[in-house]
Order: structure tokens, then C-alpha cells, then sequence
């Protein structure tokens, strides 16, 4: 997969296939999605870990998936380190729990 929009939809596609095909309350390496485009080398899959990583944030806005770092839910706009991708909780939005005025906390 050459193509730029082609690799992002393969992304989605499968980003979305595995969390659902995981279930709720189970998570996801982002790994897993880059390996199942990549294949198990580290050369086919370690350059596809920062559009998964570009993909689950904008996944995340949209409400599709939660982005979690040692079990709980992280701002998409403000994680580092280790991540998990899930379904996301049940009534919550991309806009909450992480707000973005005065009153958020990043950098927590």
C-alpha cells in the first residue's frame, strides 16, 4: 500500500475492525493494527505506527474510540507513552471527559 488515503482508510478499517471484534471492556495495542497491515516484521509494521497513532486520535474525536493509558481514558490532543485503543464508554463524546477551556487539566 503505496497511497497515501489508502493506507488511512486501511487504518480505520482495521483500527475499528479489531476493537470491535475485541468487545468492550478489552483493549487493543496499537501495534496489533500496524502489525495486521505490516505483517509481524518489525519493517512492515514500524513505519505504520505514527499513522495509527494520527488515526486513533482522530478516531477519538470523532467518538468512535477511546484512547487509554493505564486503563483510564487520556485526552487524544495530550498522551504520551504506552496506549491501549478500546470501544468507547458508553455516553461519552468526544468532548467530554476531556474539555479543552480553562478548566481541563492537561499535563497531568
Amino acid at each position: 500500500m503505496t497511497d497515501a488515503k489508502l493506507d488511512d482508510a486501511a487504518i480505520e478499517t482495521t483500527m475499528l475492525r479489531l476493537v470491535a471484534e475485541r468487545g468492550a471492556d478489552k483493549t487493543v495495542c496499537p501495534s496489533e493494527v500496524a502489525r495486521a497491515l505490516g505483517g509481524p516484521h518489525p519493517d512492515g509494521w514500524g513505519p505504520l505506527m505514527q499513522p495509527v497513532r494520527r488515526t486513533a486520535v482522530r478516531l477519538a474525536h470523532a467518538g468512535r474510540i477511546a484512547i487509554l493509558r493505564k486503563g483510564k481514558p487520556v485526552d487524544p490532543d495530550d498522551f504520551r507513552g504506552i496506549y491501549r485503543l478500546s470501544l468507547p464508554a458508553a455516553g461519552v463524546t468526544s468532548e467530554a471527559p476531556f474539555g479543552s477551556g480553562p478548566g481541563s487539566q492537561s499535563g497531568v
